[in-house]
């Protein structure tokens, strides 16, 4: 067991990887912002001289739906995310594990691979994870920090914010409205979060360090994704593919290689896509059971 530094631990991810490590017999710190603020000048010191941990989980960042994309903000977490691996590692931490993105890659529809992709990030949000990830690793080169880069890609599950696709299909169809989406063509690479937060605890329970995918290694579209949703929330029928007008701009198909997260660190999904829908309908039915 090990005392586990969690940030970001009150959101949609960082509830069931907190849930995940506690499982795995981990003692987990898991800070408010409240508490500490990362972003200010003293708060990684402060969260970290607090913690006395010997491992860290960084997933804290801005995500706020439909805006984090282009946020000035960005930046400041990229500071504060090297900030905090130079307090961790000054400290006397031992291994952690951050939270990267997809975005981070060059989105061309060829897979994205750890080992031979470009990073040519589109948006702010993937340079600064991309400029987060560069500073950290040069400090974790100077301290003799093990470090592993998380390269999260699409995630649904219990708890996600309504806005996005999946709670807000399951929510209209479980009230009898319909769901209307965009044509849904584009394909993406998605896991369960409870998988996710699985993949997080056991790659930061591994050796490996650099970038790792953290990705199902399939695609699948949209459409099929919301018309999934709709039937594990009872009728499909109510879900409207190409009611909406496509988004300008949005990449046709987004999908992981996952040969280091499967071969090296030793990690591979346990819950299909159906029994994660099926999950996440009956959450969204306890939470509003009328």
């Amino acid at each position: 067991m090990s005392r586990v530094l969690l940030t970001g631990g009150g959101g949609f991810i960082g509830r069931h990887v907190a849930a995940a490590l506690r499982d795995n017999g981990h003692e987990v710190i898991a800070p408010s912002s409240a508490e500490f603020d990362l972003l200010a000048q003293d708060g990684a010191t402060q969260a970290v001289q607090a913690a006395r941990a010997q491992a860290l989980v960084h997933l804290a960042w801005y995500t706020e739906h439909g805006r984090f994309w282009e946020a000035e903000v960005n930046d400041d977490w990229a500071r504060a995310t090297v900030a905090l691996v130079d307090a961790f590692a000054a400290a006397g931490g031992l291994r952690a594990v951050l939270a990267g993105s997809c975005a981070e890659y060059r989105w061309d529809e060829s897979t994205c691979d750890e080992r031979s992709t470009p990073l040519e990030p589109a948006h702010r949000y993937g340079r600064a994870k991309d400029a987060a990830r560069r500073g950290a690793e040069v400090i974790a080169g100077e301290h003799g920090l093990s470090l592993a880069w998380a390269r999260i890609f699409f995630t649904f599950g219990p708890g996600e914010g309504g806005a996005r696709l999946v709670p807000s299909v399951a929510s209209a169809v479980l009230a009898g409205r319909t769901a209307e989406i965009t044509h849904g063509a584009e394909v993406r690479d998605w896991l369960y979060v409870e998988d996710l937060a699985g993949a997080v605890v056991t790659l930061l329970g591994s050796q490996v360090q650099g970038a790792v995918n953290l990705a199902a290694g399939e695609g699948v579209s949209l459409r099929e994704l919301a018309l999934a949703a709709g039937r594990a929330a009872g009728n499909e029928a109510l879900v409207r593919p190409g009611a909406l007008p496509a988004r300008a701009g949005e990449p046709m198909r987004i999908v992981a290689a996952v040969q280091r997260l499967r071969e090296e660190v030793g990690w591979e999904p346990r819950i299909g896509l159906d029994e994660g829908l099926a999950r996440t309908v009956a959450a969204l039915r306890a939470a509003d059971p009328r």
